[in-house]
């Protein structure tokens, strides 16, 4: 691969170290607010994986430390190892902000906020970070990241998984800059960052529980790239745009040059809240399906068949495969339009408490997924688009299309109520005692750019521990 842009890690790490708070624009503050708040939902709901007690105890075993919290808990470990259980836990339920946007108003598949948010939030912990500083770390890093993802060209059906790939880069970005790198420092932190990056979709595929460790490996590697990297290990000379580098392993038609337009004139980031605990392609249908039943007008029960219609790329993709009634498997659920579709019709929605083993064997939703059948009959353009057809039982039609599903702050964003009514219904389904304390979180996420340090917030964070907020000392 040629090196038509060799200055393109020279100007991004320019930007990420000597960016300063005050120099982002508010509605770049207010997005990563945004994703923040989002982001420690999901994260503390993510207790209710199966899999969660153990993700801690491996990374107890680890070895010990006390610079960083798990959220939701007192539990300190190395910053390395909280930020791999934080981002674990927030990918837990695939609900956590998705969709990089960037630079020509190209939008692409990913990730990036579960990785971010656990290693700003680790690190902020860790080095005694303010909040501005906190948030700055998380604007830049995002920034950086979801550039990247726009100039590599990232295909979610090319069989990689970018939460493993461009993720560590993302995780060395705000290490490098929390923990006081050099730029010389940061580009060979970005460099042994490349060396750990890796993550396919396999898992997925088979409704694996690890499919959310490419994530949690990222936070981890990214962090050990920068500390290794101010400890004096060293890294190849252009690790994004030189032979062998980033953009030639994990490219696809990259264009590095996007990856520098407009830096510092426009701050970008994942862009779509989801309203659904579900892969992003399968909600278009979920969404169809839950505003068909919505009004009142069509029970769930009075349906005969659906059909579902569905572009070929997605039907023949991880989304696509049909649930087997009596699968209890979360992951299984997450990534089936089948069986979200089935969620939605009975609930009109779908969020972690529908996706537990025993929300699963429900006798109810395995009949209603008897009734459902997916088809390709939509061009592969419409990547999230989709329709149902509906029969009920007295003969009539209900036809649904969903262009665009609602979450995309760009095109179909959620109201700030919406995304506060979220986070307060994680808190609810995790830690009950988490929600009588759903104003003074809102309150310590929302102004943290007022904060000293991020340690009240995750005080608050721990169910086990009396917290009484200190607004004004906050403020002060």
């Amino acid at each position: 691969m040629a090196n038509p842009t060799p200055d393109v890690l020279d100007a991004l790490l320019e930007h990420l170290l000597e960016t300063q708070y005050a120099q982002l624009p508010e509605e770049t503050i207010q997005r990563v607010n945004q994703r923040l708040l989002d982001s420690v939902g999901v994260g503390v709901a993510g207790h209710r994986a199966d899999d969660a007690a153990g993700l801690i105890e491996v990374a107890k075993a680890w070895g010990s430390g006390e610079e960083a919290t798990v959220l939701g808990t007192g539990i300190k470990l190395p910053a390395t190892s909280a930020a791999f259980v934080n981002a674990a836990l927030i990918r837990s339920f695939d609900f956590e902000p998705v969709e990089a946007e960037g630079p020509a108003g190209k939008q692409v598949a990913a990730h990036i906020s579960g990785t971010t948010v656990a290693v700003v939030l680790a690190l902020a912990e860790t080095t005694g970070a303010s909040g501005e500083e906190t948030l700055a770390a998380l604007a830049l890093g995002d920034d950086l990241t979801a550039r990247l993802a726009i100039a590599g060209g990232f295909d979610v059906y090319s069989g990689q998984d970018n939460t493993g790939t461009l993720n560590t880069l993302a995780a060395a970005f705000i290490a490098s800059r929390m923990l006081g790198l050099t730029k010389a420092q940061a580009r060979h932190a970005t460099g042994i960052a490349v060396n750990q990056a890796a993550g396919n979709v396999a898992a997925i595929f088979d409704g694996a529980n690890s499919f959310k460790l490419p994530m949690a490996f990222a936070a981890r590697s990214g962090i050990a790239a920068a500390q290794l990297a101010k400890a004096g290990l060293e890294s190849a000379a252009d690790p994004l745009t030189g032979k062998h580098g980033y953009f030639q392993l994990f490219g696809i038609d990259a264009q590095p040059e996007l990856a520098v337009q407009g830096l510092g004139e426009s701050f970008h980031g994942d862009c779509t809240i989801k309203p659904y605990a579900s892969c992003r392609a399968a909600q278009p249908s979920l969404q169809a399906c839950a505003e068909l039943v919505a009004e009142g007008t069509v029970d769930y029960k009075d349906i005969e068949c659906l059909t579902v219609h569905l572009s070929e790329r997605t039907l023949n993709g991880f989304v696509g495969a049909r649930f087997a009634a009596g699968d209890t498997r979360t992951v299984a659920a997450l990534f089936s339009v089948h069986a979200t579709a089935a969620i939605a019709l009975i609930h009109g929605t779908v969020r972690p408490e529908h996706l537990t083993a025993s929300a699963l064997a429900d006798p109810e939703l395995a009949q209603m997924l008897g009734r459902i059948e997916l088809v390709a009959s939509l061009p592969n353009s419409q990547r999230l688009t989709a329709e149902i057809t509906a029969r009920l039982r007295n003969g009539e039609i209900r036809h649904v299309r969903v262009e665009h599903p609602d979450g995309n702050i760009l095109r179909t964003p959620l109201e700030h109520d919406q995304v506060v009514e979220k986070f307060s219904k994680n808190l609810e389904f995790s830690h009950p005692e988490l929600a009588t304390r759903k104003d003074a979180l809102l309150h310590q996420l929302e102004h943290l750019a007022s904060a000293r340090d991020v340690n009240e917030l995750i005080a608050a964070l721990d169910p086990s521990k009396n917290f009484t907020p200190n607004y004004q000392e906050q403020l002060s």
